[in-house]
């Protein structure tokens, strides 16, 4: 691909030729030009003057920027602003703050050791900061990243603010003060609220706290992200508890990184799909899920009882054993597998718990958006973080042909801007946001493995966030053009 700048005068910054636009709706592709004035498309079409930039994308799609439906970026955008992990996949927006975890606000902070799962952005404390979440997004304002970003306050976040005892419900007062956070948070940018139902620190709370933390979300508008409390055994009733919530509340909910884990509930996907679909016939529901069999989140050993193969990611004591089997670190130990973990705590894993069939069956949903859950600090992390998008188009797309390309782009795209109600975002057409990922279909596929999962995918020419190239020849330019995205209902 070519790139060429003309010193001419031009109405357009940056023309796109010969591309194949793959526009984000699931409409047939087509040969087209694209031409870019300021931060949008302004022409589609058969377009004969000349830009100020010239791309040639001969061969190539031209597709939306990807937008991660799902990630653990909120440190990342400040502490490596050139996202490489996500720009050089074709991602040029990340919802972040998910799963309850969120860096704002923290008006009291967070000393170390961080309790987990928070410790995933930042295990230190020092990047717990910002007092409120107006703070944060100002600083990221001030300071952009590569990518733009959709912000979800944690609700885990707020219970480790403003509890002493994480180990029961909040009180009528503790419940107030939260509901005083989010409606702050929303006031000043977040899009909505995640849970982390799952985890220990938010596993005490009932329905009913999470229903009144959450109550500003119907007069601002947010939407409910969460990562329920149990997706083994008792996913069937996690996912009624989901509905209730967004009922009560008259919101959106997404069902974060959908799974079902654990060999006996193997299969279960073919149950939990139809009920999702069910509950999409009475409310707004959404679901996300990566590409992968395997989860990756804090080590405990109540986890690796589900699971098939443990990887240790990063062990806080012994960071040598980062990217080890956790039987392999337990044989050097001269352990059994829990004194291993309790040696290595705290620390994080990959967990090999789910039945490809499932993850197949439930990316092939019709309703099912792409979203990575990588987490960026980890030491050796899922190659999720790396590979998510570019494997839905290489290995799931073109390679077992699970569907075709037209959806592959819109389960990560359009799809995924309508969920999250994100204005003129995901899509190819005149006036939408200029955010643009330039691909060989042909060539596309992750290269990051549990074994190297630090490697940039193959395949991706050039991304365009905001109408400014921001991955290009296979590294970042240094452009910061990402903006902090708001809601449009």
């Amino acid at each position: 691909m070519r790139r060429k700048r003309c010193s001419v005068s031009s109405r357009y910054d940056l023309v796109v030729r010969n591309g194949t636009i793959v526009d984000g709706t699931r409409a047939p592709r087509y040969r087209a030009d694209l031409a870019v004035t300021g931060d949008r498309i302004s022409a589609v079409g058969s377009i004969s003057e000349k830009g100020k930039l010239e791309i040639d994308a001969s061969g190539l799609v031209v597709a939306p920027g990807f937008i991660d439906s799902h990630t653990h970026d909120d440190r990342l955008m400040l502490s490596a602003p050139d996202m490489a992990p996500k720009v050089s996949q074709g991602v040029t927006t990340v919802v972040a703050g998910n799963c309850g975890i969120s860096l704002a606000p923290a008006p009291r902070g967070m000393s170390a050791p961080v309790l987990p799962p928070i410790d995933l952005l930042d295990d230190g404390g020092a990047w717990f900061r910002f007092p409120t979440f107006r703070s944060y997004v100002e600083e990221l304002a001030a300071h952009p990243a590569a990518t733009n970003c959709a912000l979800l306050v944690g609700h885990t976040m707020l219970r480790a603010q403003v509890m002493d005892d994480l180990r029961r419900p909040a009180s009528g007062n503790e419940t107030g003060k939260m509901r005083e956070m989010t409606d702050e948070a929303l006031a000043a940018g977040a899009i909505g609220v995640s849970t982390g139902l799952y985890y220990e620190p938010a596993r005490a709370a009932t329905t009913q706290e999470v229903i009144e933390v959450c109550r500003p979300l119907g007069e601002r508008r947010g939407i409910y992200c969460t990562h329920m409390r149990d997706e083994g055994d008792r996913v069937v009733e996690s996912l009624e508890e989901s509905f209730r919530i967004g009922r009560e509340l008259g919101v959106p909910v997404v069902i974060s990184h959908h799974k079902v884990v654990g060999t006996p509930n193997h299969g279960r996907s073919a149950e939990t799909l139809p009920i999702i679909e069910r509950a999409m016939r009475s409310q707004k529901i959404g679901l996300d899920c990566y590409p992968y069999r395997a989860s990756s989140t804090i080590l405990s050993y109540s986890r690796t009882l589900v699971a098939a193969t443990t990887l240790v990611t990063w062990s806080k004591p012994h960071p040598e054993f980062a990217g080890f089997k956790l039987d392999e670190v337990a044989a050097r130990m001269g352990l059994g597998i829990e004194e291993t973990v309790a040696k290595l705590l705290p620390a994080g894993a990959i967990y090999f718990s789910m039945d490809e069939a499932d993850v197949q069956r439930i990316l092939a949903f019709e309703h099912t958006m792409i979203g990575s859950d990588g987490l960026p600090h980890d030491a050796a992390p899922h190659p999720r973080l790396w590979g998510t998008f570019a494997r839905v188009l290489g290995h799931y797309s073109r390679g077992l042909n699970l569907f075709p390309l037209e959806t592959a782009v819109y389960k990560m795209t359009g799809l995924t801007a309508s969920a999250f109600a994100l204005e003129e975002r995901g899509v190819l057409r005149e006036g939408a946001f200029a955010d643009i990922a330039i691909f060989d279909a042909g060539e596309v596929d992750e290269t990051a493995t549990f074994e190297r999962p630090i490697q940039p995918a193959k395949g991706i020419r050039t991304v365009i966030v905001n109408g400014a190239v921001a991955w290009q020849a296979g590294k970042p330019t240094g452009a910061r053009p990402g903006r902090v995205l708001r809601r449009s209902r």
